[in-house]
C-alpha cells in the first residue's frame, strides 16, 4: 500500500493479514503484526513491534507506541473463543507496551476506550472496561475486567482497580492507589488503600472550572465526606445544594446509582 508520495506506508516486514481494512495514509512500522479482523482509520501511526488482534476497530489520528498489544482475548477462564470485540476511539496515545484485551459475553461482549486519551507505558486494560474521553492513565496502571473510567479522571502511576469498580468524572487517583471501592466524580484518593483526599481542585481549575462551580463542589464535599452525616442524610443534603449546580447533580447521582460502596 502506498502513500501520495509513492512511498510504503506498510513497511515491508510488518504483517497484514488481506483481510484487514487499513486506511490508506495509516502507517504501521516494522515487525508489527495486524490480523484479519482489525480496523484501523485514518491518520494513525502504529509503531514497530505492535500486535493487533481480533475484532478490533481503530478509529482515527491515534498513535500505538512499540510492543502495544491490543485486542487480545481476555484473561478470564471462562472465555471460549467467543466473537467478542475492542473499539478505541479518536486521537489516544497508546505507549509501549499497553495492552488491552477485548470484551467476554458475561458483560456486553467489548471492550471500549473513548477519545483523547493518554495512556502510558505498561498499562494494562481488560475486558469489557469502559474508559472515557481525555483520561489519563499512568505508567502500570492496571483496570482489572469490568472498571469504568469517567470523562478526564486522571489515574496516578501504579494504580490498581479492583474489577467492577466505577472512577467518576475528573476523579484523581495518587501513585499506587489501590482502588477496590467506587470514586465519585471531582474526589482525589490518595496512594495505598482508597481514601478520599479531598477535592481535585487542580485539575479542575485547569479544565477551566469557574470558583463559583469550584464553591458549589466544596460545599458537597464537605457534606459527604467531613459532616457526621450518613450517607442517605448526606444524600439529602446533596439534593438541596444540586438546585444550584449540575455538578453537585453529577456527584449526587453518581453516588445514589451506586450498587457497591464509595470511598469514604
Amino acid at each position: 500500500m502506498s502513500g501520495i508520495s509513492g512511498e510504503p506506508l506498510i513497511h515491508p516486514s510488518a504483517v497484514v493479514h488481506p483481510l484487514a481494512r487499513i486506511a490508506a495514509d495509516v502507517l504501521i512500522g516494522p515487525y508489527s503484526v495486524i490480523g484479519s479482523g482489525v480496523e484501523i482509520d485514518s491518520g494513525c501511526w502504529v509503531g514497530a513491534h505492535v500486535v493487533i488482534d481480533g475484532a478490533t476497530r481503530i478509529g482515527r489520528g491515534n498513535r500505538i507506541f512499540p510492543f502495544a498489544c491490543l485486542g487480545g482475548a481476555p484473561q478470564d477462564k471462562k472465555y471460549a473463543g467467543e466473537n467478542t470485540r475492542l473499539e478505541i476511539g479518536d486521537h489516544n496515545t497508546i505507549r509501549e507496551y499497553v495492552t488491552i484485551n477485548r470484551g467476554t459475553l458475561q458483560d456486553q461482549g467489548v471492550t471500549r476506550v473513548g477519545d483523547s486519551n493518554w495512556i502510558m507505558a505498561y498499562v494494562h486494560i481488560a475486558h469489557d472496561c469502559r474508559v472515557g474521553n481525555h483520561t489519563v492513565l499512568a505508567n502500570n496502571t492496571t483496570l482489572a475486567g469490568h472498571v469504568q473510567i469517567g470523562d478526564h479522571a486522571t489515574l496516578g502511576g501504579a494504580t490498581l482497580v479492583h474489577q467492577f469498580c466505577h472512577i467518576g468524572a475528573h476523579a484523581f487517583t495518587a501513585y499506587g492507589a489501590r482502588i477496590n471501592k467506587d470514586v465519585p466524580p471531582f474526589v482525589m484518593v490518595g496512594e495505598g488503600r482508597a481514601r478520599p483526599r479531598g477535592l481535585n481542585v487542580e485539575g479542575l481549575k485547569r479544565r477551566g472550572f469557574s470558583q463559583p462551580r469550584i464553591r458549589s463542589l466544596k460545599e458537597a464535599y464537605r457534606a459527604l465526606y467531613r459532616s457526621d452525616l450518613s450517607l442517605a442524610q448526606a444524600l439529602q443534603r446533596l439534593q438541596e445544594l444540586e438546585r444550584d449546580s449540575d455538578d453537585v447533580m453529577e456527584l449526587r447521582a453518581f453516588v445514589a446509582s451506586r450498587h457497591r460502596s464509595i470511598v469514604r
